[in-house]
């Protein structure tokens, strides 16, 4: 079963539509549900995210097709113009680490997500731990 939390372990996933591929060289790290007004917003609840080093993380496929959106003043959203899928998050405090979110990764992750991120916005119709 596909963690990717060993260094040296290699991630692979892309977008919707197949038009976008990227590879990363693990370890996954800092994995979080993010319940922020933004991240609500652009995928119609919470972001999912794991982070991996910006020095590994390479598109194998798409590059041109990828648009850019500055999400807010602290980062940039990467998405596929063709289908729209949020291919990753960049922040400009971390430049050393590209978030990726959780559902691209091929073969699906099946690590636990170690944080839940700005819980005081977490709408009411998600379960509560």
């Amino acid at each position: 079963m596909p963690r990717f939390d060993q260094p040296g372990d290699i991630l692979q996933g892309g977008c919707l539509c197949g038009a976008v591929a990227w590879r990363a060289q693990g370890p996954l790290f800092a994995t979080s549900h993010c319940y922020c007004t933004q991240c609500q917003r652009q995928h119609g609840m919470a972001g999912s995210y794991g982070n991996v080093n910006a020095a590994g993380f390479h598109f194998t496929r798409g590059a041109e097709v990828i648009t850019e959106y500055a999400k807010s003043a602290k980062g940039r959203c990467g998405f596929c113009s063709a289908c729209g899928s949020m291919l990753y998050w960049r922040g400009v405090d971390t430049p050393e680490r590209v978030a990726l979110p959780l559902g691209t990764i091929d073969p699906a992750w099946t690590g636990t997500v170690t944080q839940e991120m700005f819980v005081e916005h977490k709408p009411g119709w998600l379960p509560h731990r």
